[in-house]
């Protein structure tokens, strides 16, 4: 596929996957992230062909006009929106696939000093929540959702929802691009499974329940999900 062909995907991302896009002369005010790829096209073709230095000049300038960092030398494929952008990383091995959705303050990094690849690999229709650090040379599976400040250095089986610090798979077989917003809370989870655990014995010590041993199974059931939820990887 030819440059401006990639570029013309990258304009239709925003049409396609932002509620809040109203008309085209948007795009040249109101959308940093797709200036970024403009400009990380560009330079990455430049980079492709040898000329590694200029490469790097145009993705600082961009980076002080954008306050998003891509090296030239990253991967990204076809129709990926950078949403609001700001303080975006992408490292210069990272693989990032088609159809991925990057919020703001996401950080696709490295964590060795080694030449090779020490950048994360990201599958196609990837949804990446605001502040999320996706550390190594790992790789997200497709479809998957990284829920908000999640820190991840596993490799992600596809279509999973991973919350968290460190970032554990919480739900799988579950796919709806932009809902990053709809993600299984473990801590809130165990609270309500307290809670719920004193009102069972509240109910048997006061009131004289008889079906007290119908009621602790069920709760149980909510007990065993949660460490089922924790020990996913």
């Amino acid at each position: 596929m030819s440059l401006f062909s990639k570029i013309k995907k990258d304009f239709l991302a925003v049409k396609d996957r932002d509620p809040a896009f109203k008309n085209g002369i948007e795009l040249f005010y109101a959308y940093p992230g797709i200036w970024a790829l403009v400009n990380y096209r560009i330079a990455n073709a430049i980079y492709k062909k040898g000329f590694k230095r200029f490469a790097r000049f145009i993705m600082a300038v961009n980076q002080f006009i954008t306050n998003i960092d891509i090296h030239p030398g990253a991967t990204i494929g076809e129709n990926v929106f950078i949403d609001h952008g700001i303080g975006v990383v992408i490292g210069e091995t990272a693989i990032v696939g088609n159809n991925v959705t990057i919020y703001q303050g996401v950080t696709l990094g490295g964590v060795s000093l080694n030449p090779g690849k020490r950048h994360p690999t990201i599958e196609d229709d990837v949804t990446i929540g605001a502040g999320a650090k996706i550390l190594g040379n790992i790789t997200i599976g497709k479809g998957s959702k990284i829920g908000a400040n999640s820190v991840v250095v596993k490799d992600v089986p596809p279509y999973s929802t991973v919350v968290g610090i460190p970032g554990k798979v919480i739900k799988r077989k579950d796919y709806s691009p932009l809902a990053h917003n709809k993600l299984p809370d473990i801590e809130k989870e165990l609270f309500e499974y307290l809670m719920d655990r004193i009102k069972v014995l509240e109910e048997a010590v006061i009131k004289g329940e008889s079906d007290i041993i119908q009621k602790d199974e069920e709760i149980e059931k909510k007990y065993r999900d949660y460490l089922e939820a924790l020990k996913r990887d």
